[in-house]
């Protein structure tokens, strides 16, 4: 009779265990995921400035030292977006880079005086991203450099991940300094129909990532800015919280304010 009751006891248990295991992985499901998209290579044309009508907590990254790139940033900020400098790295191409440019042969001294100068020219930059950087984000010593004066400013950096070997992101953590990782190019083809499906991608990858969380970068080309606007309005359907870049940092940067004085000194 003992052994039927213990039996019966541990039957009741594990159905007990079960159940909680069930709840706690349908609420994990419920779970509102996040995502961050960040609209880069802003800069060059004033028609980049249809971007930042997009509604939405969207965030931009200015390419340093253009035409229009402070302008835009001082407006972006105004309205309290989040501004990264889209830094110009080497690519293995060999592509033109323009200016505020990081390459391979450049020292120490030239990387900090470059990044200085980025930053000075908008100082409530909260971080940088790379544009193209397929050959310097694979190179220890470059990223290093780069990671030490991003340190010193408390700023992220944002690894657009132009390549697979990239070091960038492991050389920030030695470093200490906030990092993040693209999960998904929205515009990489200038078709809507591939624009809606990586969109569609990016939910995806949010709703089952364990961080619930996922990153795209896009471009402010017209193709891209119509699909958009038709498509930013069904996050909430999804149950998408779409937030700045900062917010999906483990801990708070400093304010753009602090940020500022920090680029003064």
């Amino acid at each position: 009779m003992r052994c039927i009751l213990l039996f019966l006891l541990i039957q009741y248990s594990s159905l007990i265990w079960a159940k909680s295991i069930a709840h706690h992985d349908h609420i994990h499901s419920q779970k509102h995921a996040r995502i961050a998209i960040v609209i880069d290579d802003i800069g060059y044309r004033k028609t980049d400035s249809a971007a930042l009508d997009l509604p939405g907590n969207l965030t931009f990254s200015i390419l340093p030292h253009t035409p229009f790139g402070k302008t835009l940033a001082e407006l972006a900020h105004q309205n309290d977006h989040d501004i990264l400098l889209h830094i110009p790295m080497e690519a293995e191409n060999g592509k033109k880079l323009g200016p505020g440019a990081l390459t391979v042969d450049m020292s120490e001294k030239k990387i900090r005086a470059s990044l200085k100068s980025s930053f000075n020219e908008i100082p409530f930059a909260i971080g940088i991203n790379n544009h193209m950087g397929s050959k310097l984000t694979q190179l220890y010593k470059p990223m290093a450099w780069t990671m030490r004066f991003l340190k010193e400013k408390n700023v992220l950096f944002l690894d657009s991940l132009t390549s697979g070997k990239s070091k960038a992101g492991r050389v920030a953590r030695y470093f200490n300094v906030p990092e993040l990782n693209r999960s998904v190019f929205l515009d990489n083809q200038l078709d809507e129909e591939y624009i809606k499906q990586q969109f569609f991608q990016l939910i995806r990858q949010a709703q089952n990532s364990r961080s619930n969380t996922a990153i795209a970068i896009a471009h402010p080309h017209p193709e891209t800015v119509r699909v958009l606007k038709s498509l930013l309005p069904l996050l909430t359907k999804e149950h998408i919280e779409l937030v700045p870049i900062s917010q999906l940092l483990p801990t708070p940067l400093p304010t753009t304010d602090q940020l500022a004085s920090i680029a003064t000194d």
